[in-house]
């Protein structure tokens, strides 16, 4: 598929979902990819902490295909074409929670998704894997498995000092600009995340007791050249959750997806094929 039949294809499936969670109203893109597979898995893709949508690129195709699924992406309140997160307002230190908990379970039923009866995979990045360990935690029932990839369970120095560096090179380099394609606006999504990672109370952040009662299968995947976290992230998922499978994946940073694609697409496949055999 060319990146302009794909764009197409995208656009063509683009919807809009209001919902209300988190106390207020809002309005969610979200995109489907191959809905035409009616009977095979749903994947659920959960972006980073700058993602939407578009920032996904061909991800989520490549990886549908490659495993006969179809999948729903979309962008969280403050991001990509979504509901647009007022400046004023700040995220709490439970904002992931709060999207794993309350946003996501709204999304899917306004979708018609009845995650009980048809159990989707989610698969997260960064900040949407911990939101993906954080659904699987609360509703172990309504999901197949987990693909977690460069996910927090904690925060760690190596954290909060590139997500510092990533506040300078917005307000000194073309940053802004290049979010901005992503973005109808860009502030509410880079300062959204910013600010929240970078308060002193979010230090305290820890989800390490909520994998306990994670009890599908997990795919944890982190680049041993990760600038956002240490091999640590992972490998505490498989201490708390022992029937995690570790990906580990030498020469490549924060964005497993795109660093190394190949080699994600097929362990996505991999995994999600395993779920469908018996037992």
């Amino acid at each position: 598929m060319t990146a302009a039949t794909h764009a197409a294809a995208t656009e063509a499936a683009t919807v809009f979902a209001n919902i209300h969670a988190r106390g207020r109203d809002m309005r969610l893109e979200c995109a489907w990819i191959a809905p035409e597979r009616v009977d095979a898995p749903l994947i659920v893709f959960l972006h980073e902490g700058l993602g939407s949508v578009s920032m996904w690129k061909d991800f989520p195709q490549r990886v549908c295909d490659a495993a006969g699924c179809r999948g729903l992406v979309y962008s969280r309140y403050g991001y990509g074409q979504s509901t647009a997160r007022p400046l004023r307002e700040a995220w709490p230190v439970d904002f992931m929670h709060r999207e794993a908990h309350e946003v996501l379970p709204a999304l899917l039923e306004v979708l018609g998704v009845n995650a009980h009866h048809s159990k989707p995979v989610l698969f997260g990045h960064s900040d949407g894997g911990s939101i993906a360990l954080l659904y699987a935690a609360r509703y172990p029932d309504a999901v197949a498995g987990v693909v977690a990839a460069a996910p927090h369970i904690f925060v760690e120095d190596v954290s909060v000092a590139s997500i510092a560096q990533a506040r300078q090179t917005y307000l000194d380099s073309d940053l802004r600009a290049r979010l901005g394609r992503h973005h109808q606006d860009v502030d509410s999504a880079f300062w959204g995340w910013n600010d929240i990672w970078l308060k002193p109370e979010f230090r305290a952040w820890n989800i390490e007791d909520d994998l306990n009662r994670i009890t599908c299968p997990v795919l944890a995947i982190q680049g041993m050249d990760d600038e956002y976290g240490t091999l640590e992230q992972v490998r505490g998922i498989r201490r708390r959750a022992p029937q995690t499978e570790l990906l580990e994946i030498p020469d490549c940073g924060h964005s497993p997806h795109r660093d190394q694609p190949a080699t994600v697409v097929q362990a996505v496949a991999r995994f999600v094929g395993a779920l469908e055999k018996p037992g």
